[in-house]
């Protein structure tokens, strides 16, 4: 697993060199990310989230949370870093902002940009919100998930139950105010 990670860091480290030597760098916009968590259950245990808990597939913030680096030259800074919760809805009205591209108005986005992050500026404060309805091979269950601030509630579809955490207290999830 290490050196799958290593291998594609170095991927994007040739990605981004070329798009530097072919002059293509200053109107290029890099986005990398991943859908989730490395894998801490199952048959490979082969990462760690911690503090967080969780990883792969399950919906507490080692599942959930992840890196997204953001490459716009003339917009973001270089060693720049950004603590402000986003979701890959954000990904589409984000590059739109960029591109300088207007959408249809019968085009419904669900995200919002985050241009103004990648300004070093703030975002107004909003709910995030994460589905997940079928149970996964790395221990997911059925849940849907809302964070707002500190706070992150989970709802399990298949029996009910819901955890509730807050987050600026407890990264780790292990104390259920619910």
């Amino acid at each position: 697993y290490a050196g799958l990670i290593d291998e594609m860091d170095n991927a994007v480290g040739r990605v981004l060199k070329r798009l530097d030597e072919l002059g293509l760098a200053t109107n290029s916009i890099v986005v990398f990310t991943s859908d989730n968590g490395g894998v801490v259950s199952g048959d490979s245990y082969s990462s760690s989230q911690y503090p967080y808990r969780g990883g792969k597939g399950r919906q507490w913030e080692g599942g959930i949370r992840v890196p997204v680096y953001v490459r716009a030259p003339g917009i973001t800074q270089p060693g720049s870093t950004c603590a402000t919760p986003v979701s890959g809805i954000d990904f589409f009205p984000t590059l739109l902002q960029l591109a300088a591209v207007t959408n249809s108005p019968k085009q419904i986005i669900d995200g919002i940009s985050v241009v103004p992050l990648l300004h070093g500026g703030n975002l107004p404060p909003r709910p995030l919100f994460w589905h997940y309805p079928h149970y996964g091979n790395q221990g997911g269950e059925p849940s849907s998930i809302i964070r707002e601030g500190d706070w992150k509630l989970i709802h399990y579809w298949e029996d009910g139950h819901n955890e509730l955490y807050n987050l600026a207290a407890d990264i780790g999830e292990q104390h259920d105010l619910a």
